[in-house]
């Protein structure tokens, strides 16, 4: 007898990605694979500790921690996590090594700096490696939160896909941290995620416009998204290395062998409250466009991919700041303006939809978000206008110790 799938907002799956860096230069260090048999006694890829299970990524200097098993509930999940990173202090300290936050290192240079995982699934890293080029900003250089978010069927797969779709152009305005690169300014508050966007070029359909487009079954996703994916692949992969769901870098994906939907838009955060913060945000605006006052509507006429992707681009440059102007993205979220800045727009969201937090673990840090802006927007306040190698330094030094505290990155952390 077959184990029932989990339905509709019943677990919750959180993956979060951290920086290995020198202890005392702050540059990448890449000893993810020390640190793992360190703490198992044994090389291995992923170390389970309990409720938390770290594992290795893509890079060497990487690493991601995440839920053992999807978790009833994200209240609580905060304090494993931390709870699991203050164990790696022996660890790390032999390595020379901490943890940093963030989304992008604000100085790695990753043509001379990358050193992909060289242990398990090699192939697949060196298929993506030859066929992108996994040495740049958007693939070495990048850490995300990521969120899984179940289904038990077409019915529930359709109504929660649609409402990722409608809430995955505003999570920049919530996440955007990563707002340095090269050792300076970066482009956008979100480097990340604008590096990201054009991380698979070569082969355009992997990532499509970042927000995926509309589908109601798994027939259909698998023959629209992922058959074109594998159709434009063949050519530079004819042995199908990287003919599996995960080489869909759309910012929402549909894991079928899961059965849940992983959204891939959220920056890491400086602590690991700060990240469940966000998290809590996003659910409950999903769940209300799902299953809740917001989820009365005829999915069809959602706006299409190009709306929601222009929407998307304006956020991951100016985060919070970013306009939304399309009236029908409003009238769904409830809001009678033509045009709204999506820092007003999350308020007045989580006024209407807050976030269930019985245990107070990240309201605080969700209303620095709303009073001070996402963590880039901090980092900038905090590194001034034209900083140099020594405010960059002062910046990381103080999100290696957000961390390690796990307290939130306040405008003036820095002093």
């Amino acid at each position: 007898m077959s184990e029932r799938r989990l339905g509709l907002f019943e677990a919750y799956g959180v993956e979060i990605e951290l920086m290995l860096v020198d202890a005392l230069t702050l540059d990448v260090k890449p000893v993810c694979d020390q640190l793992l048999a360190a703490v198992a006694g044994e090389p291995t890829a992923d170390v389970v500790l309990g409720d938390v299970t770290w594992s290795n990524e893509l890079t060497m200097h990487v690493l991601e921690i995440k839920t053992s098993a999807p978790s009833r509930t994200l209240s609580g999940l905060a304090g494993s996590f931390h709870a699991s990173l203050r164990g790696a202090g022996p660890a790390l300290a032999q390595l020379g090594a901490r943890l940093m936050p963030g989304a992008m290192h604000p100085w790695m240079d990753p043509h001379e700096e990358t050193e992909l995982w060289p242990h398990e699934n090699t192939e697949v890293y060196r298929t993506f490696d030859r066929i992108f080029g996994c040495s740049g900003h958007g693939w070495a250089n990048l850490q995300a939160t990521h969120v899984n978010l179940p289904f038990a069927d077409d019915e529930e797969l359709a109504r929660l896909h649609a409402a990722i779709r409608l809430v995955l152009p505003l999570i920049p305005a919530l996440s955007a941290a990563s707002p340095f690169q090269d050792g300076g300014t970066g482009p956008a508050l979100d480097g990340r995620l604008r590096a990201y966007r054009i991380n698979s070029s070569k082969v355009p359909s992997v990532a499509g416009s970042v927000v995926p487009e509309s589908v109601s079954s798994r027939d259909q996703y698998e023959r629209e998204i992922l058959g074109r994916i594998y159709a434009d692949l063949a050519p530079h992969d004819p042995e199908g290395v990287l003919r599996h769901e995960w080489a869909n870098a759309r910012g929402a994906i549909a894991r079928f062998e899961r059965g849940a939907i992983e959204i891939r838009v959220i920056d890491a955060q400086e602590c690991p409250t700060a990240d469940l913060a966000v998290v809590a945000a996003i659910v409950e605006l999903v769940r209300a466009l799902t299953t809740g006052r917001l989820a009365e509507r005829d999915l069809r006429k959602d706006p299409g991919t190009d709306v929601l992707a222009r929407i998307f681009d304006r956020a991951v440059v100016d985060g919070e700041r970013a306009v939304v102007d399309d009236r029908e993205l409003l009238r769904i979220l409830g809001v009678r303006k033509d045009s709204l800045p999506l820092g007003e727009l999350w308020a007045r969201m989580l006024d209407a939809h807050p976030p269930d937090d019985p245990e107070r673990e990240w309201t605080a840090a969700l209303q620095t978000i709303l009073d001070s802006g996402p963590l880039a927007r901090r980092m900038l306040a905090a590194a001034g206008p034209r900083p140099g190698q020594n405010e960059l330094r002062r910046v990381a030094e103080t999100l290696c110790d957000c961390v390690a505290g796990n307290v939130p990155f306040l405008p003036h952390a820095t002093g």
